[in-house]
């Protein structure tokens, strides 16, 4: 094989190695975001809801703010075995094909390269050692002018800010959007 191409090839395999690294960096980045909900019942009762809910999901309360109307909840996020696999998996494709470019540019070394493979385990350890985290939720009620209303006699509605992890809040629509949030 003509050099140039072994040495393109090379060059491009380290690209795709720079962005696999990115990829189980980013497996481990905190996602945090904020959702807002309207809810049709008072606040004190939706907060209790949500609370609740949260509870459910091994999130324990930590504090409780009432000048500010905000609810701090925290609960430990376990790492996923799937995603663990799943990196450590593409490590060692990446290490396979990066030994395999390698072996090619150095003959005499192609065993030697081969031992790279035996490296792609360290990705899911580090996945492993970094996504097991203590995360917080956090609860903010801000009444509408739907609240004042309801102070007038009439039916209102709360808006409740929740700050919590992204799948957390996917997890919460849903339930929230089947009424299994009570």
């Amino acid at each position: 094989m003509d050099a140039t191409i072994t040495y393109s090839i090379l060059f491009i395999t380290l690209l795709l190695m720079v962005g696999l690294f990115f990829f189980i960096r980013a497996a481990t980045k905190d996602r945090t975001e904020t959702l807002v909900l309207s809810a049709p019942e008072a606040a004190e009762e939706a907060l209790q809801a949500l609370a609740r809910y949260f509870e459910g999901r091994a999130y324990r309360l930590q504090s409780v703010t009432p000048q500010v109307d905000t609810v701090a909840l925290r609960g430990q996020v376990r790492p996923s075995v799937f995603m663990a696999g799943f990196l450590s998996l593409l490590a060692a494709i990446a290490s396979l094909c990066f030994a395999l470019v390698l072996a090619s540019l150095f003959p005499s070394y192609g065993l030697v390269f081969t031992s790279l493979v035996g490296l792609s385990p360290l990705a899911g350890w580090l996945y492993w050692q970094r996504a097991g985290r203590e995360e917080q939720v956090t609860l903010q009620l801000s009444p509408t002018a739907g609240e004042v209303m309801a102070n007038l006699g009439e039916k209102g509605s709360t808006q409740v800010s929740i700050t919590a992890h992204r799948d957390e809040l996917i997890a919460l629509q849903q339930a929230w959007d089947r009424g299994q949030v009570v």
